[in-house]
C-alpha cells in the first residue's frame, strides 16, 4: 500500500491553538485534526504547508519548527504526516472543507476526537 504525504500545522493564534473538524463527507468524518494536505510533485513540505492552508483556511502563515513525522496505517490507506508549528500572520479565517474549527488551550485540545495519526503529534505538541 502507497504511503501518502501529507504536512499539518499546529498553528498559533496569539495564544491559542487552531484544529479543525472534518466535515462529514470526507475521509473520517467529523474526526478533529491539524488542518494541511498532501504535498503535490516537486513540492517542498514548506511550500505545501503554505499552500494548503491559504487554500483550505484563506491565512496566511509563518513556518516555525518541524515536529517529529508521523506514519500511521488506517484500513484503507497509510499516511506519512509531516507536523509544522506555525504562526498566524494574515487572512480572514474561512473554512472551504471543514466543518468547524476552535481555537483552543493547549489542554483544551485533549478532549477532542482526534484523528489517530494526529495523536502523536499532539502528544509530542504539548509535551514541548
Amino acid at each position: 500500500m502507497k504511503t501518502i504525504s501529507v504536512t499539518c500545522a499546529i498553528i498559533h493564534f496569539e495564544d491559542k491553538i487552531l484544529a479543525v473538524q472534518r466535515s462529514e463527507t470526507m475521509k473520517l468524518p467529523l474526526k478533529w485534526e491539524f488542518a494541511g494536505g498532501k504535498i503535490e510533485l516537486g513540492e517542498s513540505e514548506i511550500d505545501c504547508i503554505r499552500r494548503e492552508i491559504l487554500e483550505e483556511l484563506n491565512i496566511l502563515i509563518e513556518v516555525k519548527e518541524r515536529l517529529t513525522p508521523v506514519t500511521h496505517q488506517y484500513s484503507d490507506f497509510k499516511i506519512k504526516l509531516i507536523p509544522f508549528i506555525a504562526e498566524y500572520l494574515s487572512g480572514e479565517l474561512k473554512l472551504r472543507e471543514h466543518c468547524s474549527f476552535l481555537l483552543a488551550d493547549k489542554d483544551e485540545l485533549i478532549n477532542l476526537d482526534w484523528a489517530e495519526a494526529d495523536l502523536p503529534i499532539l502528544k509530542e505538541f504539548i509535551e514541548l
